[in-house]
């Protein structure tokens, strides 16, 4: 099992960054990759929660179009975490950020089921 631990989210004016954070604990070195997912307003369910980015073992990355150019995954595999780094920041990207590990293969990022942290809200203003 893996346990995880957004944190790093906040307030912030459109243009303006934000850094969220993802500790995971637990079995990690069974998954090569681990994303951030978010869970946009007026929707609550897992399976809506849209990829924002993703990172495998070797660094390879893969961005949601809509994040592309502002947002950076980064990853310590000494520490198990997983950062993401968010610029150019916008009222649309108002949301709570997940990260959930998983395998990352031919471009292609397959979340593991069912392992996700509490969530971590970031919000934008106008």
């Amino acid at each position: 099992q893996v346990q995880l631990v957004e944190s790093g989210g906040g307030l912030v004016q459109a243009g303006e960054s934000l850094t969220l954070f993802c500790a995971a604990f637990g079995d990690t070195a069974t998954y090569n990759g681990f994303a951030w997912y978010v869970q946009l307003p007026g929707t609550e369910r897992e399976i809506e929660r849209e990829l924002v980015a993703a990172i495998s073992s070797e660094g390879a990355t893969k961005y949601a179009d809509f994040v592309k150019d502002r947002f950076t995954i980064s990853r310590n595999d000494a520490k198990n975490t997983v950062t993401l780094l968010m610029d150019h920041l916008k009222p649309e990207d108002t949301a709570v950020y997940y990260c959930s590990p998983g395998q990352y293969y031919d471009g292609q990022y397959y979340p593991a089921s069912g392992y996700w942290g509490q969530g971590t809200q970031g919000t934008v203003s106008s």
